[in-house]
């Protein structure tokens, strides 16, 4: 009997052991956050500009070179056509191509044809909320690689409105 009298009057661990054991797991999950961010980060992730250094500028140029990276940011003309479905929705959109080195005028042509051909084919269920947007970014950017030879490094979209 005095066993059982024993495991009654057994309690769990005391307070100071629940704290202790708190504090190491949210020590833990702070650590494991912070990794992860800045693995999430990358290292060569590009900074954010601040707000006052874009005020006042003009519209950016046709082409431009990033000097040092050899890269090269050619805009689009802008696309404005139907899409599939419904047939009534019409969509803009105005993109701008990363090169990985200065491409001639023609294949920023044929990419933008390209691209047109494709977005006439969208039905609208397929481009809803973020991650049909996400899709539709992959799917452009996949395009582009395919009609530059892998020249094409990233389709940049700057503006997309549907009515």
């Amino acid at each position: 009997m005095a066993n059982v009298e024993q495991l009654q009057h057994r309690k769990g661990p005391s307070l100071a052991v629940q704290g202790a054991m708190l504090l190491v797991v949210t020590t833990a999950a702070i650590g494991m956050g912070w990794m992860s961010g800045g693995y999430l980060k990358g290292v060569g992730a590009p900074s954010s500009v601040p707000a006052a250094e874009n005020e006042g500028k003009t519209a950016e140029p046709a082409a431009t070179h990033e000097a040092g990276t050899g890269s090269t940011l050619v805009a689009l003309a802008p696309i404005t056509t139907n899409i599939a479905s419904p047939a009534e929705t019409w969509l803009r959109m105005e993109v701008s191509v990363v090169y990985d080195a200065p491409q001639p005028p023609a294949m920023s042509e044929d990419i933008h044809q390209d691209l047109l051909a494709f977005v006439r084919t969208l039905k609208m269920h397929q481009i809803e909320g973020a991650s049909g947007y996400q899709h539709l970014k992959a799917d452009l950017d996949e395009r582009a690689s395919i009609r530059s030879q892998g020249h094409a490094k990233q389709v940049l979209i700057r503006t997309f409105l549907l009515e």
